[in-house]
């Protein structure tokens, strides 16, 4: 059962009604639990854990449990999240497999959620931006670990490229604004949106199988 919360300041994102690939705009990198302020890593996507090599749904639901859970860990890391969701295989449909994320990520406890976003990291933008906007976006980073002790998680999922510097930009200096549990809830929700769109992207793009042996 979804539980609602005390304060609801972002709406929610609406769920597609055909999952695809998601364009690579998620601005949030995971299992970097350490990053230092001033970090120039700029994935668009998460990928230093990709998790096991699984194949779409069916894949998904053959895979061991240490497998399923490996690839629901780098999309949200909660192991508490990573287990529901796992223990509810087989799934009949990818939208089926979406739901049942989202509803956990509503359930996420307090020390789930701190788990999940001690994994985060703020992504910083491409090399390539003008010089300015670099050092702009870097020191909002560090006002906001320094607020609020974590990095900043958002969902750029449909936003263009163009504007996404000036969205992640807005968006701290907006959140900074909050209450301490004001924005847990927010970030709550921004990390809701991201597991769903990591895990809608990591079972639609085609990854190598591994092979035992050399």
């Amino acid at each position: 059962m979804r539980h609602t919360h005390p304060t609801a300041p972002v709406p929610r994102a609406s769920r597609p009604t055909r999952p695809g690939v998601p364009e690579p705009t998620l601005t949030s990198d995971t299992h970097v639990p350490c990053r230092k302020p001033g970090s120039t890593d700029t994935p668009a996507i998460p990928a230093q854990n990709q998790g096991p090599s699984v194949r779409g749904l069916a894949g998904f639901n053959a895979a061991s449990p240490v497998e399923a859970e490996a690839l629901l860990l780098s999309c949200c890391h909660s192991l508490r999240w990573a287990e529901r969701v796992a223990a509810h295989r087989p799934y009949p449909t990818v939208d089926a497999l979406l739901a049942a994320a989202d509803e956990a990520g509503y359930d996420l406890s307090r020390a789930d959620l701190d788990e999940a976003l001690a994994a985060e990291s703020s992504a910083l933008p491409h090399p390539d931006a003008p010089p300015a906007a670099r050092t702009a976006l870097r020191a909002a980073h560090a006002a906001y670990e320094s607020s609020f002790g974590h990095a900043f998680v958002i969902s750029l999922d449909g936003v263009r490229p163009g504007e996404r510097l000036d969205q992640v930009l807005a968006g701290i200096r907006s959140r900074l604004g909050n209450e301490p549990e004001e924005e847990r809830v927010v970030a709550a929700d921004e990390l809701r949106r991201l597991a769903r769109a990591r895990l809608a992207f990591r079972l639609a793009e085609t990854l190598t199988p591994r092979h035992s042996g050399p």
